[in-house]
């Protein structure tokens, strides 16, 4: 019995070492825009797939997703700081510039 006790404790020191590791950052319009990045920067196989730690190309994916921020950034038009709305634009240009680049490929 002791020792089912120890091996539980040493499970949720584990689970709680783990929680402090590995903390979400704050949800706000500029993550997700972030994240939406990272997305179509995978799909257009520039960077690896964090689930499988490889590089493969989408391109009609990737060019859903930059249609998607495109979407974005026409409805929320007038709702953004001056900061979220210079983050989406920059970006917005960059995978637009990295799409046609991989097409012409």
């Amino acid at each position: 019995m002791a020792e089912e006790t120890k091996e539980n404790q040493s499970q949720k020191e584990q689970q709680s070492q783990q929680k402090q590791a590995y903390t979400l950052p704050k949800i706000d319009f500029s993550t997700f825009v972030l994240s939406m990045n990272s997305s179509a920067l995978v799909q257009l196989g520039l960077i690896e797939d964090p689930s499988g730690g490889q590089r493969t190309k989408n391109l009609p994916l990737a060019k859903q997703t930059i249609d998607m921020l495109a979407m974005i950034e026409e409805k929320t038009k007038g709702n953004l700081t001056g900061d979220e709305e210079k983050i989406l634009t920059n970006i917005l240009y960059e995978l637009r510039l990295l799409y046609v680049k991989a097409t012409s490929e």
